[in-house]
């Protein structure tokens, strides 16, 4: 009967995405859409150009198109922020930008992780 019970749901999904679909088939912003698309696809077509062309053209007419950026920052990651820590006992400074740092590490263990977190500046 498990299998029954999931034919009839699966028919009620798809008789209801069917008539989503139907509405969305008379939307007239959608076929602008679907409209503009067409006609891209077929100039990209006509002058032989790829997605990554059109994209290109579009990066170097508005810099902002994520297309563009993506080619440059390929592999990198933004820098960790540059922290702080002033030893009040001795008046030490240790900027760091990872947490792994040999006197910090030194701080630690002899201050606690807490006491040597307090001593951030930024």
């Amino acid at each position: 009967m498990a299998k029954i019970n999931d034919y009839y749901q699966k028919k009620q999904l798809m008789e209801k995405l069917t008539e989503e679909l139907h509405q969305l088939e008379q939307d007239n912003s959608l076929k602008r859409e679907l409209e503009f698309e067409e006609k891209v696809r077929k100039l990209m077509k006509e002058y032989d150009k790829s997605s990554k062309d059109v994209l290109q053209v579009l990066g170097a007419i508005d810099p902002s198109i994520s297309g563009a950026k993506a080619d440059s920052t390929v592999g990198t990651r933004p820098k960790r922020p540059l922290k702080t820590y002033k030893n009040p006992n001795t008046g030490e400074i240790v900027k760091t930008r990872g947490g792994n740092h040999k006197t910090l590490n030194e701080w630690r263990e002899k201050h606690g992780k807490e006491t040597v977190q307090s001593w951030q500046l930024d």
